[in-house]
């Protein structure tokens, strides 16, 4: 027993050593806390929350009463609970109607959002909606339109009446994909849709409405009228947020040469911004003898520089990225004024908990994880090299270039394999485009300061100018490193259990002392080995029914070349291809037309059927196959006796999306919506299906 006693005391002595280091693993636990509450298959009672309040509430005693040696487990409970309440109490809080039927109508609203689509049509984001012949209970907070083949140049502000086409936001593509109406609902966009009519001007914006959304729009205009090009456009996304001047190759080109980042607004684009600032005012003042005997410059600096930072938090859209950036700074801010240091994980983990509590679905979201990633991994990377060393090996004028390279590649190495799950590739190349790219955007955002502060005199010019050139820079090396050979590697979705495991080992690899932080390296190990061997699904079909893709030898091949675009490319991009739809639908694996696509899997003859005569088809289709996919359009079927299996409306609106593992004898399904949450609609469904070969009765599995 005491041996026993030896061995716990051991591990429980090592954390009470380690107490002054322990306020990072916070955020850590209030993550672990959101991530169980969203991993969840059905929506928590209010009993469920009132035993999350008590457990929190007994591991608050057990850290203030409770033996000294014990209460970082105390702590760490608690943060768990704070975590699973903070993320309950948002989702109530933003609770919103969505669209549940297809509309096509009537609809008026005031514009707040100007953006583009995947498409590059220009789309509009209305709130104060009123829908035709539609009660305001039941009418979404927020839709958003894209609009085709139009003129119309709207402004922040203005009311709008168009008829569109709107249904409610689409599902994950997949399961375990990106939850579309998921995130749709905690930004309360209760409807998605597109038009080709008109858009008609029904009121100008109302007087001190609007104010920020049409400040953006008007420094963005004049931006794009002074510097008349992509390279305008570009500067006004990175100034501003307003990324609707840019056309979609140069998205892409960004996107193939790791570069988009820097249209995020995150922190690249804050630190730039605030620390020109900050050394403005400091410089400055100590050039003014009144001010520089009388004045702390440094605090009067770290003040400016705040405000400077919270009107680019609103002026850019407070998007996640930016919110973090900005808390960053004003903990650093913050810490100038107290006199404290300002750049340490302790300034990372306040961010992080603060970010969490005020939005704790931010915690999935590519800006948060990209975000912190990289900021953590350069403080504690910088933070391990001894500066005066360095400055006795390196001549002095080596130093900046050696902390960009530096900055580069740690942050490169942080955010790869957050960018390589969330955007499934790799930019081969993107160290050396963030290399060649760095000090110049640096330069675009401080004379982009210099501009906004000369444009009363009327002499911006000249730092416009200076703006125009080194975007003209960047993106010269965004499209030249986009069209090397090999610049993008495609990357197969991770399994869901592997980012965590990589996020939790490279937190302890970070943060803890001595000798035990290097055993993170075997778990990291494991979560790639698992990643590289990244098993993907048989067969899937689209939430709609009418795409199938079946992998196979040269990869998945798709049922039709066209339609279901933005599934296809997503099933495409999971499997690590970087084919286009029109290339998978060639590929070997269905037969015959368009409207009764044939294939074979394990044994099972399949029927795809599209089209309007797809109900008529249904009959000798489900004599010839034994499973037949309906689109859910056509009106539920019933197969007759040991007839085929069945996939149409009945299924696809309980389940969405499905993945197909095929045995000889029977299929299992694995729907991509599983039980009953706050932002689903429907019924609730089991997380997975079997069915039988050939009877269409479906049992839980």
């Amino acid at each position: 027993m005491a041996g026993l006693r030896a061995i716990l005391a051991g591990p429980l002595l090592r954390l009470e050593a380690a107490r002054g280091q322990l306020f990072v693993w916070v955020p850590v636990f209030m993550g672990i806390g959101i991530t169980a509450w969203f991993s969840v298959p059905f929506e928590p009672s209010a009993g469920a929350y009132g035993a999350i309040a008590l457990f929190g509430i007994s591991a608050v005693m057990l850290w203030r009463l409770g033996p000294e040696l014990l209460q970082p487990f105390a702590v760490a409970g608690a943060c768990v609970a704070v975590g699973a309440l903070a993320a309950g109490w948002r989702a109530h809080d933003v609770a919103a109607p969505m669209l549940d039927f297809r509309y096509y109508g009537a609809v008026q609203g005031r514009v707040i959002e100007i953006d583009r689509s995947q498409s590059d049509a220009l789309r509009l984001t209305l709130d104060r909606v009123v829908l035709e012949d539609m009660a305001p209970a039941r009418t979404p907070e927020r839709v958003r339109i894209s609009l085709h083949d139009q003129d119309f140049t709207p402004d922040p502000g203005q009311v709008v009446l168009v008829t569109a086409f709107l249904a409610a936001p689409d599902g994950p593509a997949e399961p375990g994909g990106f939850d579309f109406r998921r995130m749709a609902y905690f930004r309360q966009l209760g409807a998605v849709g597109y038009t080709r009519a008109p858009v008609v001007l029904w009121q100008d914006p109302e007087e001190g409405t609007q104010v920020i959304n049409r400040l953006r729009t008007w420094l963005a205009a004049k931006m794009m009228a002074a510097v008349p090009s992509e390279a305008g456009a570009f500067a006004a996304g990175a100034m501003t947020g307003d990324r609707s001047g840019i056309g979609l190759q140069t998205v892409q080109d960004l996107r193939d040469s790791n570069l988009a980042h820097l249209l995020a607004i995150s922190g690249m684009n804050m630190a730039f911004l605030t620390g020109f600032v900050f050394m403005l005012v400091r410089y400055g003042a100590a050039l003014v003898p009144v001010l520089a005997v009388r004045v702390n410059s440094k605090k009067l600096a770290a003040i400016v520089a705040f405000a400077v930072a919270l009107f680019y938090l609103l002026l850019s859209g407070s998007n996640v990225a930016t919110e973090r950036a900005f808390l960053m700074v004003c903990v650093m801010l913050g810490a100038i004024l107290l006199d404290r240091r300002a750049l340490t994980m302790r300034s990372v983990a306040i961010s992080a908990v603060l970010l969490l509590l005020v939005e704790p679905e931010s915690l999935g979201e590519p800006g948060f994880q990209l975000s912190f990633a990289a900021t953590a991994v350069l403080i504690a990377g910088f933070g391990a090299l001894d500066r005066a060393i360095l400055r006795e090996k390196l001549p002095r004028w080596m130093l900046p270039v050696f902390t960009m390279v530096l900055t580069s590649l740690l942050a490169g190495l942080a955010t790869a394999p957050y960018a390589a799950a969330t955007f499934n590739r790799f930019t081969d190349y993107g160290l050396l485009a963030n290399v060649l790219t760095a000090p110049f955007m640096s330069i675009l955002m401080a004379a982009g300061a210099v501009a906004a502060l000369l444009a009363p005199l009327g002499l911006a010019w000249p730092a416009l100018w200076v703006m125009e050139q080194a975007s003209r820079w960047i993106l010269f090396v965004a499209h030249w490193v986009a069209g090397l050979e090999g610049a993008v590697t495609a990357v197969v979705q991770p399994s869901a259990w592997v980012m965590p495991v990589i996020t939790l080992a490279g937190i302890w690899l970070l943060v803890w002392r001595g000798r035990w932080r290097w055993g993170a390296v075997l778990p990291m190990a494991l979560a790639f080995a698992g990643w590289s061997v990244t098993a993907r699904p048989q067969v899937l079909v689209s939430s709609d029914g009418s795409l199938v893709g079946l992998m196979g030898r040269e990869g998945r091949a798709l049922s039709v070349p066209k339609g279901g675009g933005f599934i296809a490319e997503n099933w495409l991009q999971d499997d690590g291809d970087l084919a286009v739809q029109e290339v998978a639908a060639a590929r070997a694996g269905f037969e015959g037309p368009a409207t009764a696509r044939r294939f074979e899997v394990a044994g099972w003859r399949g029927v795809a059927l599209r089209g309007k005569g797809a109900a008529e088809a249904f009959a000798a289709a489900c004599r010839s196959a034994d499973l037949v996919i309906l689109p859910s359009a056509i009106k539920p079927v019933r197969a007759p006796a040991g007839g085929c299996v069945v996939i149409g409306r009945e299924v696809l609106d309980a389940t969405g999306a499905l993945a197909l593992t095929i045995w000889p004898d029977h299929l299992e399904l694995r729907p991509s919506r599983f039980g009953a949450r706050i932002w689903m609609s429907g019924r609730p469904t089991l997380q997975q299906l079997r069915i039988d070969k050939p009877n269409a009765s479906i049992a839980a599995n």
